[in-house]
């Protein structure tokens, strides 16, 4: 033995290198998983450590600042810049080109709109409202004026870590906004106070009776445990899959799971394609009837748009009935953070700005959009953006990956794997151990704050007090090169309803008002 170990010792270090390289190549020759590395032996690999690390070279030395997608440089940088309270100014003039195509352009009057000293905005600069009021139509028993017009779009416990969602519930109480939870369910980390949305789609994820079936018994108690819950959204679909299904591994259902969503552990749960509570337009209404009148809040939906025919049923019944939805999310067809197959990511319902301008001007023509509040999500966390939701129709928007970029989110694109290196889109303990709750649930607040200052100030410059009184004609889009810009009204073929509008401080004195800025 001592002879051997005596040989082993005498073998130069480089000779060693070449045995182990030897070694990889002959099982490089012999492996039939890859070709590349079958016919180029050794060499084979940086193929694939170069196309592994692709990502993050485009990102970080490749690409320029407006190239990326879903969100570029500028886009990334504005909303870090404004959740760190950082100077999140441009100097030496614009870098976009504003001669492309969806480019917004937002029409500007010749003196702003005056803000005098005892303003609402004078005292608070990101005081802005919605200026609609959940279920006032219907009369339902607790109507809800959002405190915000910017609020958290729905994602899960499960699917973002307990550290990421406390961030964000944390942060929405700071900043007078609310939190839709997503359909996993009400967790712990939902509930610091701040106004709650609860939605939940196809599985019933926190309102499930042991069948699988929702529970109404359920659905009460919830709202009953839980007062900061101020509405409840169903889900018919979402943007990043619309009409599909999901599946909950049973390795991912932990006690904690098991116990938020009401289902077994290690289990495999699905959530299918249809609701079990209703299967017809008149069925969803009557459901949406039913837990306004057990629960007293105002009760919505949320879908992303293609076919209309079966909204156009629902706008008829709603006409006829006077019941309905007292609000309607439109969900973009650009994705969001729930993964799905690229072939529904890529090719299956409408971007928002389409989905949503055939969806209003369907209401618009039955005279059913004053009843209604309309709540836009697609990419719309940025104040000409959200400029131009509202001028089309929106009452307020709702964000998700912005508001994870608010708390760290790089973009990393791995959102399916489990392995977030933010530790926000993952179950991993290690991960999540980088997230410092009460530093980013702040950052979540002061991006919201910026985001509405920034609103507000571009709804004053073109002469207005608030930013739903902007019209369609108060922007400009570009449509082609032989006209090159065009206003909204005349890109999408309809006028906006005019909203009841009298004024922020009417807003402000709103005994529904949530945020906990009632004092009423």
């Amino acid at each position: 033995m001592d002879a051997i170990l005596e040989f082993l010792g005498r073998i130069p270090w480089w000779l060693w290198i070449i045995v182990v390289l030897v070694v990889i190549a002959i099982r490089d020759i012999f492996q039939r998983k890859h070709t590349i590395v079958r016919n180029f032996p050794i060499v084979g690999h940086f193929r694939y450590f170069l196309e592994g690390i692709g990502p993050e070279l485009r990102q970080y030395l490749v690409a320029n600042n407006r190239e990326e997608l879903p969100f570029n440089r500028i886009e990334r940088g504005w909303v870090y810049a404004s959740s760190k309270n950082e100077n999140n100014y441009e100097g030496f003039g614009t870098d976009r080109d504003i001669y492309a195509h969806q480019h917004i352009f937002v029409n500007n009057a010749m003196l702003p709109f005056k803000i005098e000293k005892d303003h609402p905005n004078a005292i608070d600069k990101t005081f802005l409202p919605c200026a609609k009021v959940m279920g006032a139509y219907n009369k339902r028993r607790k109507p809800y004026r959002p405190a915000s017009i910017i609020n958290v779009s729905a994602m899960s416990f499960g699917s973002l870590s307990a550290k990421a969602i406390e961030s964000l519930n944390k942060g929405i109480k700071i900043a007078h906004a609310y939190h839709n939870t997503g359909e996993g369910g009400l967790s712990p980390y939902h509930s610091n106070g701040g106004d709650v949305v609860f939605h939940f789609g196809t599985g019933y994820f926190g309102v499930r009776s042991d069948d699988g079936n929702f529970s109404m018994d359920k659905m009460k108690k919830l709202v009953k445990d839980n007062p900061f819950i101020r509405a409840i959204e169903v889900k018919l679909s979402q943007g990043a899959k619309p009409g599909k299904g999901g599946v909950l591994p049973g390795e991912k259902i932990t006690q904690e799971i098991a116990d938020i969503r009401g289902v077994e552990v290690g289990k495999t749960v699905l959530s299918p394609p249809n609701h079990k509570a209703f299967s017809t337009i008149p069925e969803m209404v009557n459901f949406i009837e039913a837990i306004a009148e057990e629960t007293g809040l105002p009760v919505g939906i949320k879908a992303a748009i293609g076919k209309l025919g079966q909204w156009e049923e629902l706008a008829d019944i709603m006409l006829e009935t006077g019941k309905g939805p007292d609000f309607i999310t439109v969900d973009g067809g650009e994705g969001g953070t729930g993964a799905a197959p690229p072939s529904f990511a890529d090719h299956v319902s409408l971007p928002w700005v389409y989905g949503f301008g055939d969806l209003y001007k369907l209401f618009k023509d039955k005279g059913l959009t004053e009843r209604i509040v309309f709540i836009g999500s697609g990419k719309l966390g940025f104040p000409a953006k959200a400029a131009m939701a509202f001028a089309m129709g929106a009452d307020c928007i709702n964000v998700a990956r912005e508001a994870m970029m608010s708390i760290g989110c790089i973009q990393a694109q791995v959102c399916d794997t489990n392995r977030c290196p933010t530790g926000i889109a993952t179950q991993s303990k290690w991960l999540q151990r980088g997230i410092d709750i009460t530093l980013k649930s702040e950052r979540l607040a002061q991006y919201f704050k910026t985001f509405r200052k920034e609103l507000i100030e571009i709804a004053h410059a073109a002469g207005y007090e608030h930013p739903c009184q902007f019209t369609m004609d108060d922007i400009d889009v570009n449509v082609d090169d032989h006209n090159l810009s065009e206003d909204l009204s005349r890109t999408y073929h309809y006028h906006k309803t005019k909203v009841p509008f009298i004024s922020m401080q009417h807003l402000k004195d709103c005994e529904y008002l949530g945020g906990q800025l009632n004092s009423n």
